[in-house]
């Protein structure tokens, strides 16, 4: 089953597909995609969509906006892929690193995303994004993260690297410039996706392949992400956790070609759709 959101940037109208593939509006079952939708209503929507009994959106469906709205926080975890780990320089981490990003960063799928003013090291980070459908607080283990899952989606991190690295102070202010979380273009419930530890994942940036991986290549996974969120911060459905992104990132190749405007980057992951984006400056 496949959750998204589509019309003009603003105006999105809720929609979903089954096993059939189809498009169907959901607006008779809620009024958005949202965490109360997510903790709530997919087995409703199952069951109608099973049925058949919702009417069709015509095609072709237009731009997808984010898959979800009303998003409380992003939490993002840092040298997640011990390959990308390596080549930023970094030890491989003992625990999860994690830092965030605010909803507002958060773009369609196939969106105009800003270079920053001033900026010279805009970077791309194909990532697993997932989505939280139930209350995560104090779980005792990550087996029981799985039950705490909506579904999952693509995001791109974006990151400023001068910003988030050489200007002294936190992470975040690399991290959180405008446009920098495209999401979707839709989310894939969680039952529908047998491994989230088997999913490839691909990035091109002008036609060129920059990142090509696994997920099971995590160094922590989603469950154990999950549940080690939860002792530290409440999760709460309509949440979205960034999981961390494979090597290929500018920051790590040779000649850093780092996004510059007009640069068109693609990303993929297994199942989960395509997105694709034109950076501009700001």
């Amino acid at each position: 089953m496949r959750l998204a959101r589509h019309g003009a940037a603003g105006q999105e109208q809720p929609i979903a597909a089954g096993n059939d593939g189809v498009w169907r509006d959901i607006s008779s079952l809620t009024n958005d995609i949202d965490g109360a939708f997510l903790s709530t209503g997919l087995d409703s929507l199952r069951a109608s969509l099973d049925k058949g009994a919702l009417p069709e959106v015509s095609s072709p469906v237009g731009r997808f906006g984010p898959p979800v709205v009303g998003i409380g926080k992003i939490v993002c975890i840092g040298l997640n892929y011990a390959d990308h780990a390596r080549e930023t320089g970094a030890e491989i981490p003992k625990e999860p690193i994690i830092f965030l990003k605010t909803p507002d960063t958060v773009v369609g799928p196939d969106d105009t995303v800003l270079i920053p003013r001033t900026s010279v090291k805009t970077d791309w980070e194909v990532e697993l994004a997932v989505i939280i459908g139930a209350e995560a607080r104090y779980l005792d283990s990550p087996d029981t993260a799985r039950t705490c899952i909506a579904g999952y989606a693509i995001s791109n991190d974006v990151s400023e690297r001068e910003f988030q690295i050489e200007r002294g102070g936190q992470w975040d202010k690399g991290k959180n410039c405008e446009t920098f979380n495209p999401l979707g273009p839709w989310i894939v419930d969680a039952a529908s996706i047998e491994d989230p530890q088997n999913l490839d994942l691909k990035l091109s940036v002008n036609g060129q392949l920059r990142q090509n991986s696994n997920t099971s290549n995590m160094v922590f996974g989603v469950a154990h992400l999950v549940w080690y969120l939860s002792q530290f911060l409440v999760l709460r459905p309509g949440d979205v956790i960034n999981t961390g992104t494979p090597h290929g990132v500018a920051m790590g190749l040779v000649d850093h070609p780092y996004l510059r405007e007009g640069d068109v980057v693609e990303l993929e992951i297994e199942g989960l759709g395509r997105q694709r984006q034109v950076f501009v400056a700001a």
